[in-house]
């Protein structure tokens, strides 16, 4: 359930939407290209989370979900899917390996190419995070850059895995934005739900909430929505695993680069702000004050371009 009652229309908008046009077609994320690191097998894709092989990137369709419990992806028939460990390696953007098959990609501080972020915590959980956030222009150069900016949540002590609503440049869109709900990384595997094309200056709204009720420190699955209120397009994972974790590190908004090799590769705007931000803790009440910080880790990145931020009730990145 959404706790902010102003997006409670966006639930009816959504199934307007399923109604009227439904789901396009799985689209197929960037591969590494050529100007991925050496180490980094030319088969692999560029995802929120690092390189991947193909074979541990899954993308799922409408009604399905991550079942922790079987291990496996279950289908909207109610079928299951067995999720085996990935055979193959992570690597992060430096082309170093992030993990060897089959283990957790440790994120964001082993170098998945967060930038920088503007985050908080917690010692109890969180219950739901979200935010809004406009789709910047098109990069002026396309340099084979893949770039994300997205709200997210983790367990500070005990990082398994990441829940994000995503905004991709060059993702599942050639030189293009899209959107799209992301649950990662265990035993090797990344999931993504359904993605959609997005337009500069386009609103996005993404939410992360618990299904359980109010008062549960730890709640085992999750819905992530990332939706377009600019034209009703949306990509949701429904029921997704949290994986044991306890959601006390929130991201307002977090900014992730691949092969961006000159300033001018950036949106041509150089800030995004992540606003309308509500973030809930575990019996659902609003929390006035999160007490965001900017965490910049651009130093000893090239290239070196206007990086930081600021907090005036909003988390604004630069870039």
């Amino acid at each position: 359930m959404f706790r902010n009652a102003s997006y409670q229309s966006c639930l009816k908008s959504i199934a307007i939407t399923m109604l009227v046009a439904g789901l396009t077609a799985a689209q197929a994320l960037t591969p590494a290209g050529a100007k991925r690191p050496a180490s980094v097998p030319a088969d692999y894709l560029i995802t929120p989370f690092g390189y991947f092989h193909p074979s541990c990137v899954h993308q799922l369709a409408k009604g399905e979900s991550v079942r922790k419990d079987a291990k496996a992806i279950q289908h909207a028939d109610g079928s299951l899917q067995a999720v085996n460990t990935c055979a193959y390696a992570q690597y992060n953007s430096k082309g170093e390996v992030a993990a060897q098959k089959g283990t957790p990609v440790k994120q964001p501080t082993i170098g998945h190419a967060w930038v920088e972020f503007g985050g908080a915590t917690t010692g109890t959980s969180y219950g739901e995070l979200a935010a809004e956030w406009t789709v910047p222009p098109a990069p002026t150069v396309y340099n084979g850059q893949t770039i994300y900016m997205f709200p997210g949540l983790e367990d500070y002590a005990d990082v398994v895995s990441i829940i994000q609503p995503v905004l991709g440049w060059n993702s599942d869109y050639f030189a293009a934005w899209g959107i799209a709900s992301w649950n990662c990384c265990v035993a090797g595997h990344v999931f993504e739900a359904t993605p959609q094309r997005v337009n500069p200056g386009d609103t996005i709204y993404g939410a992360m909430w618990d299904t359980c009720a109010a008062g549960t420190l730890s709640c085992p699955t999750w819905d992530i929505l990332t939706y377009d209120l600019s034209t009703g397009v949306y990509s949701e994972m429904l029921n997704t695993s949290s994986y044991g974790q306890t959601f006390n590190w929130a991201f307002a908004g977090a900014l992730e680069v691949y092969n961006v090799y000159q300033c001018s590769d950036y949106p041509p705007n150089y800030a995004t702000s992540f606003h309308n931000l509500y973030l809930y803790d575990y019996r659902f009440a609003y929390i006035q004050d999160p007490d965001w910080s900017i965490s910049n880790w651009s130093g000893g990145l090239t290239p070196q371009c206007g990086y930081g931020g600021s907090l005036q009730q909003q988390v604004t990145l630069y870039y």
